[in-house]
């Protein structure tokens, strides 16, 4: 049930977006994806959703490659982007309610879109239109779309974008929670203290290219080896404040 990406290349006509990443998120782990603006995060993110095309490389989900089993796959995931993409004209309950319709979820779904809305302190604000909510309420309504049937695999393009300290924090114990459930995550972020306080590992992104992946921990067992006491803020100022890497753009079309 993990998320599997190898040698993932996106290329626009000569401009390379991604170039050769490979990893892997196994269930119940948390992985943080950041990188600066640019580097290739929302562009992998999009790819393992099925919404871009790669150029070369697999991509998979809970065991269904992506360009394969593109319906076996979506129906195991869950993509919440940047800017949530909600309906302006349907309520709060009316997107939960088309959601279990497109997902073709039992009766059920009912009791576990109350028990979200309660969650994410949403239940006030069921028959509200979507076009009539704050940034942050829309936030929490694609939130709890994205749980609603219970995905294997979760995919977070900065989620505490718009939320109120009491969001975040019911944000962060809803991400553990699914975690600790068995869902492989993807956390992209530019708030390192989040990927610190949340993920099991980090991927740092840079034009395209991968510079580091590693356990968080063993991360910080190196540093410690090695003598520094650097944090994740400062490794990654360190590794990604270089001069850019020229990338070829063999392979692409």
């Amino acid at each position: 049930m993990s998320i599997v990406v190898e040698d993932y290349h996106k290329a626009y006509g000569q401009t390379v977006a991604v170039a050769g990443i490979s990893f892997e998120v196994p269930p119940g782990e948390v992985l943080g994806l950041v990188g600066p603006n640019g580097a290739g995060k929302t562009t992998t993110l999009r790819a393992l959703a099925g919404i871009l095309v790669p150029t070369r490389g697999r991509l998979a989900i809970a065991g269904h490659d992506i360009a394969k089993e593109p319906v076996a796959a979506k129906a195991a995931l869950a993509y919440v982007p940047d800017e949530p993409r909600l309906f302006d004209n349907l309520t709060v309950w009316e997107h939960l309610r088309f959601i279990a319709s497109a997902y073709r979820l039992s009766d059920d779904w009912a009791v576990r879109a109350e028990t979200l809305l309660v969650q994410f302190d949403l239940g006030e604000k069921r028959t509200t239109l979507a076009g009539e909510l704050s940034r942050g309420m829309r936030q929490k309504v694609a939130i709890c779309c994205g749980y609603l049937h219970e995905p294997r695999a979760i995919l977070f393009d900065e989620p505490l974008t718009g939320l109120d300290p009491r969001g975040i924090r019911t944000m962060k114990d809803s991400l553990r929670q699914r975690a600790s459930q068995g869902a492989a995550v993807i956390v992209s972020s530019h708030l390192l203290s989040l990927v610190e306080d949340l993920c099991f590992s980090v991927l740092i992104l840079h034009h395209g290219r991968q510079l580091l992946h590693r356990r968080l921990a063993d991360l910080r067992a190196e540093l410690a080896r090695d003598g520094k006491s650097e944090s994740l803020e400062e490794l990654f100022f360190r590794l990604t404040e270089t001069p850019p890497l020229v990338i070829p753009i063999s392979g692409a079309s």
